[in-house]
């Protein structure tokens, strides 16, 4: 497979088997955050990535990269938690948790919250 060549994925499981060890413990770990932070949402694939999905809605995408994990919980998840997110590179609904250092699971956690209660309402 070359860099320009989109591998599509059924599972999370399938996605994550393609990273080195270190990157499949934490996405892993971000899946389980997820996981308990909405035990309702159900894992799918969308745009390639890993997604969970709660009444038939996003919930949260994540994703790896060369050198850090994507996470994406809409642009008002990364809103909602602007000044705990501020030493992370972001995008619109988008940020960089660096793969140098400490992923923030506890961060995760509470916007997962945040999003299954927007999404809920």
């Amino acid at each position: 497979m070359t860099k320009y060549e989109k591998k599509e994925f059924r599972t999370i499981d399938e996605y994550t088997k393609t990273f080195p060890e270190d990157v499949q413990i934490i996405l892993e770990k971000i899946r389980q955050t997820i996981r308990e932070a909405a035990p309702e949402a159900v894992e799918a694939i969308s745009y390639g990535i890993p997604t969970f999905k709660l009444n038939g809605r996003y919930l949260v995408y994540f994703a790896a990269w060369k050198n850090h994990i994507g996470f994406y919980p809409m642009p008002s998840g990364a809103k909602a938690f602007k000044k705990e997110l501020s030493v992370y590179k972001q995008g619109k609904g988008s940020i960089q948790f660096p793969l140098d250092k400490p992923i923030p699971y506890d961060l995760v956690h509470k916007i997962v919250i945040f999003r299954v209660r927007e999404n809920l309402s």
